[in-house]
């Protein structure tokens, strides 16, 4: 690694200051709506936050001097494997790094460069054109926040290539879209904000040949199965499993799969009308089938990483159907989690209850105004600042850790799109959610945050930990 640049010393000097000066406990934000079915936001409002400061810890010299080369706690080992695993220890719930020690992932999503006219122009001045030179810098800038990995749709072949022989690998995971390029190949699909758009929301599981695509699709695509520093697999990003896909099976075509299988399931539980007891009982059934086909697919090809789910969201966060049948299959359950001004602590109960799994954020953030940004696309919240952007990530992980039940969390993403882009993807068209911008400047008020956050999440931890002997009403730091 090179030699620390001036925001590394900065940034390092915040650790030298006393941990006792207290935070703010509010900030002003603004919800997005869709109460027409376009955005809109409501109006300015205090929304109560936590942060690092309010913890009131101990200050250590150096936060990372007990992580090794992924970022895992050197001071808490169980048994190393060579790869990364999850496990539950003294009721929380870790995942465990190829070295064996404990460890939280920490990571950026969609970490690859822009690709318009204007991100390549801005590549070009600040990295020389070079894929490699954007690869070293980047990981010197993330690891200089504390940010030890990269989340779904980034660079894997390059984070492979680039990072190979470095002494701190990124631990990343790779987004593979079974069900989705089914889709593709087969028809059907339309795109929509986020993700594919499938008729009447059904996805094509009980298609014939969807066991045997999915088979053949992990064996051509590039799986890392013998990378230490793969965490881990997506299925699928947000597909349409929701109650009321009994319905919509019901009404495809006679001769569709999915409508036999679903008037067959209707005529083995003899039943005549669709109920709400019905729509709950099919979409777990749905769900099982999906995550058996996925599942066997991934470990046939890959017997030695994590399979994370399909990242569920929404309203898919209130069925504790779909948490039951995830955990049948997957190591941890995915959540792009835009609903909430912070995690709901009654969710993640229900999560980690039925599926007897630790869950994984893939997907969360807040924009800004100060980003000269219009904030029209994507979900979520809007607040003034990047350093309010910064107070809303450590409330967001504060509440993550001390539920006990999170063994990571993915920042939704690493660069802001360009505006000008006529390309970009539906939910990406406008919006301040990077940590960089589109000429690849950082935004430092909010990295400062992170980074004060990310170097003592271990700290964090333990000290819920301990608290959690003495059960107290209410949250509190």
């Amino acid at each position: 690694m090179r030699n620390p640049s001036p925001l590394a010393i900065a940034l390092a000097a915040l650790f030298s200051c006393s941990a006792s000066a207290q935070g703010p406990t509010e900030i002003q934000a603004r919800r997005m709506l869709y109460p027409s079915g376009h955005a809109e936001f409501d109006s300015w409002k205090a929304y109560p936050v936590r942060t690092l400061q309010q913890l009131n810890l101990p200050v250590a010299d150096k936060p990372d001097s007990h992580q090794d080369k992924y970022g895992g706690r050197t001071d808490h080992k169980t048994a190393a494997t060579g790869y990364f695993y999850v496990q539950q220890i003294d009721g929380r719930w870790w995942m465990v790094d190829p070295l064996g020690n404990l460890y939280l992932h920490n990571a950026i999503v969609d970490l690859h460069p822009g690709p318009s006219d204007r991100n390549k122009a801005a590549l070009k001045a600040t990295f020389k054109d070079s894929s490699a030179e954007w690869m070293a810098r980047t990981h010197e800038l993330l690891l200089q926040n504390g940010i030890h990995g990269a989340g779904a749709w980034s660079s894997a072949q390059l984070i492979r290539e680039s990072l190979l022989q470095t002494t701190h690998p990124l631990a990343y995971t790779v987004h593979l879209d079974i069900m989705a390029a089914y889709g593709l190949k087969r028809g059907g699909t339309h795109p929509v904000p986020g993700h594919q758009g499938y008729p009447k929301d059904t996805i094509f599981v009980f298609d014939p040949e969807f066991e045997a695509f999915a088979d053949q699709y992990l064996a051509r695509i590039d799986v890392g199965r013998d990378d230490p520093n793969l965490v881990g697999y997506f299925s699928d990003n947000e597909i349409p499993l929701y109650k009321s896909n009994l319905d919509g099976f019901l009404s495809l075509p006679e001769t569709d799969p999915g409508n036999i299988a679903a008037r067959a399931w209707m005529k083995e539980h003899k039943a005549t009308e669709v109920t709400d007891e019905l729509r709950t009982a099919f979409l777990e059934f749905e769900a099982d089938r999906y995550f058996s086909i996925v599942t066997r697919a991934i470990r046939k090809h890959d017997p030695h990483h994590l399979y994370l789910g399909c990242r569920y969201t929404a309203q898919q966060l209130l069925e504790p159907a779909l948490f039951r049948s995830a955990g049948r299959y997957s190591d941890a359950v995915s959540i792009n989690y835009y609903s909430a001004w912070e995690p709901d602590t009654a969710a993640m109960t229900m999560w980690e209850r039925e599926a007897h799994k630790p869950f994984i954020i893939t997907e969360f953030y807040v924009k800004a105004e100060d980003s000269g940004m219009p904030n029209h696309t994507g979900a979520g919240w809007l607040v003034h600042s990047q350093a309010d952007r910064g107070v809303f990530y450590q409330n967001f992980v504060l509440d993550m850790l001390e539920s006990g039940k999170c063994v990571g969390w993915h920042w939704f993403k690493y660069q802001d799109n360009d505006p000008q882009d006529a390309k970009a993807e539906l939910s990406n068209l406008d919006s301040n959610k990077g940590i960089v911008d589109f000429q690849y400047k950082p935004y430092e008020p909010l990295l400062a945050a992170m980074r004060e956050m990310n170097a003592r999440i271990y700290q964090a931890s333990d000290h819920f930990a301990k608290r959690a002997t003495t059960p107290a009403k209410g949250r509190t730091p």
